[in-house]
């Protein structure tokens, strides 16, 4: 069988490539650099051989971005003999300096702070002994002074350039601990609200099954099968949450597993029910015209009375609480109040649900509210803004009103 020949990746090539360009350039430099100061003319030097000269320092931009150390001992070493190898010793052959500066500033900039002071040092004396070697009498200061500005000039700027990179590491670094700081308060959010009210329904099921059991057997079969369904559904709602947090990605065995929709204002009955059975009747009320919600409004008014229902039912001792869903032209409106004895221990940092419900309403720029009556009971209070109808929305509601009709 013949042998198939593969092509290596893309990547792999073009990286291959780069490097051979970087060397290439690496060794071409000198003789670049160097040949407009053999071949200038003496009698007419100008400042174009000069420049040439600066201009090489381009061919080390792959060794700069590698190896910047080298490229600047490099550097140094050619812009060093630039002066003895020129037929004309003036001023204008340390016009290559400027490259050297400007990768020194990049060394300043990139480098840990051992290796720019090396590199600054070595900068230094390379220029200090080049210019007192090859220039004489009053271009000595002005040419020095020059030398020393450009290199303290080029050091500020790399600093600052260290800085900003600095910043912007430590800025990356706090949004992202930002991130996973809401996330994991999202998650707390979301397991606590599903699982309080799942818990102590199942917890008020099975004390009622256990003291009827003997007595009252189709009383206990009834609680039995509450705390069944009540734990089917808790598990499924975990399991749809489990997979949530495992998606990291679209994949196959993302896509087979079951996702569900989140619940919102929509199961408020079901809950109304679910509660009745643990032993809590439910008045619900609506007011205002009902309309679709956006997705992150409907679950956290829906969380919100989930909770505050768990809390009549684990610590009001009320037989019955009232539950008000207004829908208004720029806010949602939601109040659960009941008769009973209230929560004991409601200061803040006591117990989780009302911090989670507060957390969502702060982050849809709401208002909460939750506190004992004067005359008894416990309130719960929340208003959420609603966002402005879009044109799309109101050609749908059109649609539908002319389907009715």
């Amino acid at each position: 069988m013949d042998a198939t020949l593969i092509p290596p990746p893309p990547q792999r090539t073009y990286a291959q490539l780069r490097s051979r360009l970087t060397w290439t350039g690496a060794v071409l430099y000198p003789f670049m650099a160097l040949l407009p100061a053999v071949s200038a003319d003496r009698l007419a030097p100008g400042i174009l051989p000069a420049c040439g000269s600066a201009l090489a320092a381009v061919l080390l931009v792959g060794l700069v971005r590698r190896r910047p150390m080298a490229a600047l001992v490099v550097t140094l070493l050619v812009t060093a003999l630039l002066p003895p190898a020129a037929k004309y010793h003036g001023p204008v052959w340390f016009v290559p300096f400027v490259a050297v500066d400007i990768l020194l500033g990049y060394v300043v900039a990139t480098r840990t702070l051992r290796a720019s002071v090396v590199a600054v040092c070595l900068t230094f004396l390379t220029q200090c002994l080049t210019i007192l070697g090859f220039t004489h009498g009053p271009n000595l200061i002005v040419i020095g002074t020059i030398a020393l500005l450009a290199l303290v000039t080029t050091c500020v700027v790399g600093l600052l350039g260290r800085e900003r990179r600095r910043y912007a590491t430590e800025l990356r670094s706090h949004e992202v601990a930002e991130a996973i700081t809401a996330e994991r308060l999202r998650i707390a959010r979301e397991l606590h609200d599903q699982v309080a009210h799942s818990i102590g329904i199942i917890a008020i099921q099975a004390g009622v099954g256990s003291r009827v059991i003997e007595t009252q057997p189709l009383e206990a079969r009834a609680a039995l099968r509450a705390i069944e369904a009540t734990s089917r559904e808790t598990l499924s709602g975990l399991r749809r949450t489990l997979v949530a947090l495992r998606r990291s990605g679209p994949s196959a065995e993302s896509e087979a597993a079951p996702y569900g929709p989140a619940p919102g204002l929509g199961e408020l009955e079901r809950l109304a029910a679910t509660t009745t059975d643990a032993g809590v009747g439910v008045d619900l009320r609506w007011s205002g015209q009902r309309r679709q919600l956006p997705p992150d409004i409907d679950l956290s008014a829906y969380r919100i009375v989930q909770e505050a229902l768990t809390n009549v039912v684990r610590h009001s001792g009320a037989g019955r609480c009232h539950v008000s869903v207004g829908f208004g032209e720029d806010e949602l409106s939601v109040e659960i109040v009941d008769k009973g004895r209230g929560m004991r221990g409601t200061e803040p940092g006591v117990g989780f649900g009302i911090t989670g419900m507060r957390e969502r309403v702060a982050l849809l720029h709401g208002e909460f509210s939750a506190g004992p009556l004067s005359g008894g009971g416990f309130r719960v209070a929340a208003r959420l803004p609603l966002p402005e109808p879009t044109v799309a929305a109101a050609d749908d509601a059109g649609v539908a009103g002319a389907d009715v009709r």
